[in-house]
């Protein structure tokens, strides 16, 4: 059985809640990603920041990066996976939810994060394309 923990990419980091919009975006940049997950004082999960969140909700509403905080940003209920879940799940969980990137927890704290990226090198084609076509279909949120 292949888990969320055999496919995602392990060294996740949290952007703190309280954090800057620009803070989370340079940290985006330092770890060469376009989302980081949002935690709270207890280091639990209460969101995901993309970097589109970050353009679009912020900075093309005229808003000032430097004093927008991550957790501002967070809406709705964050999705997440647990690592001992079975790939089906994490494809069900992605599909049901039309998300992109899922974060992967253990003992209630971040281990890790599955993109499409993960998915497309550890997982064959038939099982790509169900996941594409669900999260790419017309509709979709982008």
């Amino acid at each position: 059985m292949t888990t969320a923990g055999d496919i995602m990419h392990r060294g996740a980091q949290w952007i703190p809640a309280h954090e800057t919009l620009d803070r989370a975006a340079q940290l985006m940049r330092e770890l060469n990603v376009g989302a980081l997950p949002i935690s709270d004082e207890n280091e639990r999960l209460c969101g995901i920041l993309t970097d589109r969140d970050i353009v679009v909700g912020c900075v093309a509403m005229g808003h000032d990066p430097s004093r927008v905080t991550a957790g501002e940003m967070a809406k709705g209920t964050p999705r997440w996976i647990d690592a001992h879940a079975d790939v089906s799940e994490v494809l069900r969980e992605m599909t049901g939810h039309q998300i992109r990137r899922l974060p992967v927890i253990e003992n209630k704290r971040l281990v890790g994060m599955i993109s499409e990226a993960d998915l497309a090198e550890h997982l064959p084609e038939d099982q790509i394309g169900v996941w594409a076509e669900s999260v790419y279909a017309k509709g979709a949120p982008r």
